[in-house]
């Protein structure tokens, strides 16, 4: 599972070092791909095969479903660590994200998120109060 909040840098070739928590999850391939609110997503292989698999079900009549799958898709990286643990980030998806050289890496069970450290520091703070907050159920079942 991954879990926490990490601050590599990017480097001049686009790499990022891998969080040392994650790279035993990480270590038989990822993907990455566009995630929503202009992150990163990262799957291990075999989660990406998963979660393909369920979004193979969404019908393609469904416009939304055919757009979401388009751009899930269309972004998607296949990465292998190298020896230093690190993966590249292809120019088209450090552009979607903003990324500059200061990160924040996130863990969110399932998959990783990869943020600008700017970016996620104003998420965090528009959304800590809300979180806070939270008077009603939003995962059914969980509290």
């Amino acid at each position: 599972m991954l879990l926490g909040t990490h601050s590599p840098k990017l480097d001049d070739k686009g790499r990022v070092i891998l969080p040392a928590k994650f790279r035993e999850d990480l270590a038989g391939g990822i993907v990455v791909t566009r995630g929503q609110d202009r992150c990163l997503y990262v799957f291990s292989t075999a989660e990406f095969e998963s979660v393909h698999e369920r979004i193979r079900q969404a019908p393609l009549a469904n416009k939304e479903a055919r757009a979401f799958l388009r751009m899930f898709l269309s972004g998607a990286s296949a990465e292998m660590p190298d020896s230093q643990n690190r993966i590249t980030i292809p120019a088209h998806l450090r552009a979607y994200a903003g990324l500059g050289k200061e990160l924040i890496v996130t863990g969110v069970g399932a998959h990783a998120e990869i943020w600008d450290a700017a970016a996620w520091n104003a998420y965090a703070e528009g959304h800590e109060d809300a979180f806070a907050e939270l008077e009603e159920e939003v995962i059914p079942g969980l509290f």
